[in-house]
């Protein structure tokens, strides 16, 4: 498994709780950083993981760690009657909501405070569910990803957007320096929390991508496993299913 990387190296809380504390902390920031640390490109990532979803025709769709709403929001373009966004943070949750308001979209997503590997819903209630840079925020994966698999419907499809590592040169070095180094100056520049960008940035280096996800995945239960990189690889697709 991955090595356990937490926000405040020095914070008597476990994961979770700092999770929550550090996003409650960066929740204003957050939608225009995330935009200059990926060049926009995780717009662009996004609208893949709904065309996946799309094709699917689902009704339900939950999105973990739904964070200020974007991917919720996207998953508007559905056909979806129920679309739930669920955060451990109270303050994510909160810019989600205003957003969502300004859209006039209250009436289509929930926005819901809850914990990624409790998750408060019924076993089989969603077709699709969806995670955008959130796996790596789990306290403990298997554990979260076992409570998606029990709420997700037989042959639904569950989708997760997360940062992974570059294999080929010159990107591999190219990503190395950028998450090291700049990444984490541009959150201690814009980010009251210096500690937050830098546990972004720390936590992708070591999150498990590609084909250790894949099995960890299948380790888990789920089937029709696949991982498509997205640009060079500093981002991957992956796509499961549910027997």
């Amino acid at each position: 498994m991955a090595k356990s990387v937490t926000p405040y190296k020095d914070s008597s809380l476990g994961k979770k709780e700092q999770v929550a504390q550090m996003f409650d902390t960066i929740s204003e920031n957050y939608d225009g950083l995330n935009r200059v640390i990926s060049f926009g490109t995780d717009i662009k990532w996004r609208k893949k993981v709904l065309k996946l979803v799309q094709d699917r025709k689902p009704e339900t769709i939950l999105d973990i760690a739904t964070g200020t709403g974007d991917l919720a929001i996207l998953m508007t373009q559905t056909q979806a009657t129920k679309i739930i966004g669920l955060d451990i943070s109270a303050g994510m949750l909160e810019v989600g909501r205003r957003k969502i308001q300004q859209k006039n979209l209250s009436s289509k997503i929930e926005m819901v405070l809850g914990d990624s590997e409790k998750i408060p819903f019924e076993t089989n209630s969603f077709d699709a569910i969806t995670v955008a840079f959130g796996v790596r925020n789990f306290e403990t994966l298997e554990n979260g990803l076992s409570e998606i698999l029990r709420v997700l419907k037989p042959n639904g499809i569950f989708v997760i957007l997360e940062t992974s590592v570059p294999e080929k040169f010159p990107f591999k070095q190219g990503y190395k320096l950028y998450t090291r180094f700049i990444l984490p100056l541009i959150g201690k520049l814009f980010s009251k929390d210096n500690s937050a960008y830098a546990y972004l940035s720390e936590s992708a280096s070591v999150f498990p991508y590609g084909e250790a996800l894949n099995n960890i995945l299948r380790k888990v239960g789920f089937i029709d496993v696949v991982a498509e990189p997205q640009t060079m690889g500093v981002a991957t697709i992956y796509t499961a299913s549910k027997k």
